[in-house]
């Protein structure tokens, strides 16, 4: 089905999309993952995908491309992108067009550099290929995009190495990336994941701007439905590769029509009661830690009572994952100590004993780059139970099976390799993998940020569930205010790599706020398609 409204009075038809069918290649045959989707896009029209994971949004908005991944075939329907038919182009002509008038922003953005290159001559590189302009006005455009997209030191931080910056700063320069060669075309792959709240507000109005001001169109794949609110014009709707259905933003979000889309508007009900009575599990104690000559934690105290869970909170660069990585002992503090059930634990994670290693596990991010692809399920959870506690054979295979039943997978997954895994499933087999070293402390690194909201609600409730049950304690890095309401009993906020506050949940959220929470709180998307304009007239376009 495709729509031919004209949203917002947009322009001509840039991108239409009839009928489109693509398999995918696993278990020795071919299987559906669109069904018959169309989709029409105008010039200067932001068009969002949502659904949960596997309804086929990347999918779909690859192949607006022309383009499908490994093991993808597109086998029915048109694609037609400004009068030239992608499907029946040559990988010549569509080569032509990819980076230049149809750009591509992915959610990975450590695997879309060159290590190799400076940053700045990565930016450039399309809008010099096709002779927009002299190479030193490129690299001027380039600065001014790093400034509007909030960038640190604009001026100076494309000399830089991919390495060298932050996972989020380096999503805002593959943003940048894209826009410099001023495309017809942007798909954005859920491009503001691995941002904090603040920044995302910062990179949204930005993306934004230069849609606009270059009438660009563009595809916003999210999961994130307040996110979509502030980019889209119109919403498509998907589920298992179908179409549910479709409308102008402010339609949909005010009364949409199908009951799936509904249940989308209604997740996070989660709540969790504060409880009393702490029996510390695991203390930072006045650390200092630096990378080289830069020091990243500044006097940090942070206190983990067992069997709760403490939320770190805080914006790209805070120091979030630092303090997580001296805890793990992968980062020794250059001050201060870390205490675990009241004995000082070793600063170096090879100095740690195989008892200490197993009693603080890590589950990350990116599921799909902390399991091998060419181990299986029954690999994957099973090393840590033949490493940590012995088990072999029969035995491993037992409980291999028993944790994927705590998990909520049955045996059925245990010769599947993580190709074949959706992304929530993936991120259970993580949670199992750590559950099977039987720890008491496991860290959570933004475990959900990479899933839809019906797949996080899920995680989150299989993660509570999980405390009840055995008394684990979490520590949960996130920026996602809404995940920290929903499953935290105390709450650290860091800045700068210094704790501002650490409280329980109901004082840390309750006015007076120190300036910075309040910033954090105050920059957490709603659904209100004008809540990122409001915001934004109210501290001062910082974009312009």
């Amino acid at each position: 089905m495709t729509s031919d409204t004209t949203a917002g009075g947009k322009g001509d038809i840039l991108l239409e999309m009839r009928d489109v069918r693509i398999e995918g290649f696993s278990d020795e045959r071919w299987h559906p993952i669109i069904k018959g989707v169309g989709l029409t896009l105008r010039r200067g029209e932001v068009m969002g995908l949502i659904g949960e994971s596997g309804a086929g949004k990347s999918t779909l908005g690859l192949a607006a491309m022309g383009f499908t991944q490994p093991g993808v075939r597109i086998t029915g329907g048109s694609i037609v992108f400004d009068g030239i038919d992608l499907r029946a182009a040559s990988e010549v002509e569509k080569r032509r067009l990819w980076g230049t008038r149809i750009a591509y922003v992915a959610q990975s953005a450590a695997a879309s550099f060159n290590p190799a290159h400076r940053l700045i001559d990565q930016t450039v590189e399309a809008a010099n290929r096709m002779n927009l302009r002299p190479d030193a006005e490129s690299r001027a455009d380039a600065v001014r995009l790093y400034r509007d997209l909030q960038l640190p030191d604009p001026e100076h931080i494309g000399e830089r190495y991919p390495h060298q910056v932050s996972g989020g700063q380096l999503q805002r320069v593959m943003t940048a990336m894209a826009m410099s060669p001023r495309p017809d075309l942007i798909i954005f792959d859920e491009p503001t994941t691995a941002l904090d709240v603040t920044t995302q507000v910062e990179v949204l109005a930005a993306m934004r701007k230069i849609v606009e001001e270059y009438d660009t169109a563009a595809i916003y794949i999210t999961h994130d439905l307040a996110v979509v609110a502030q980019m889209a014009d119109v919403i498509k709707v998907l589920r298992y590769g179908e179409e549910v259905e479709e409308a102008e933003t402010r339609k949909m979000l005010s009364a949409p029509e199908k009951p799936y889309t509904r249940s989308l508007w209604s997740v996070r009900a989660l709540h969790k009661p504060e409880r009393k009575g702490k029996d510390i599990l695991l203390s930072m104690e006045g650390v200092d830690a630096a990378y080289g000559s830069a020091r990243v934690l500044h006097d940090v105290t942070i206190t983990i009572p067992r069997g709760e869970t403490v939320a770190v909170v805080g914006e790209s660069g805070s120091g979030k994952s630092t303090a997580a990585r001296v805890i793990t002992g992968l980062l020794p503090p250059t001050r201060g100590v870390v205490r675990f059930n009241g004995e000082a634990l070793p600063p170096r994670l090879e100095d740690r004993s195989k008892d200490q290693l197993r009693k603080i596990q890590m589950i990350y991010q990116m599921a799909d780059t902390a399991m091998n692809p060419r181990q299986t399920v029954e690999e994957i959870i099973g090393r840590p139970l033949e490493f940590y506690l012995g088990l072999k054979g029969r035995a491993r295979e037992a409980r291999v099976v028993e944790l994927l039943k705590m998990i909520e997978l049955d045996e059925t997954f245990i010769d599947r390799f993580p190709s074949e895994l959706s992304g929530g499933q993936k991120q259970r087999i993580c949670i199992a993998r750590a559950l099977a070293a039987e720890p008491e402390l496991i860290i959570c690194d933004e475990v959900t940020s990479a899933l839809d909201q019906i797949v996080q609600e899920g995680i989150l409730r299989l993660l509570l569930r999980l405390q009840e049950e055995f008394g684990i304690t979490y520590m949960f890095i996130t920026h996602d205010i809404a995940t920290v309401k929903a499953i935290s009993d105390e709450i650290v906020v860091m800045y700068q790599g210094e704790v501002i506050e650490q409280g329980m949940k109901s004082e840390v959220l309750s006015p007076p706020w120190p300036e910075y929470t309040q910033l954090l709180l105050s920059s957490v998307p709603e659904m209100d398609p004008d809540w990122l304009t409001n915001l934004l007239a109210g501290r001062g376009d910082r974009t312009s």
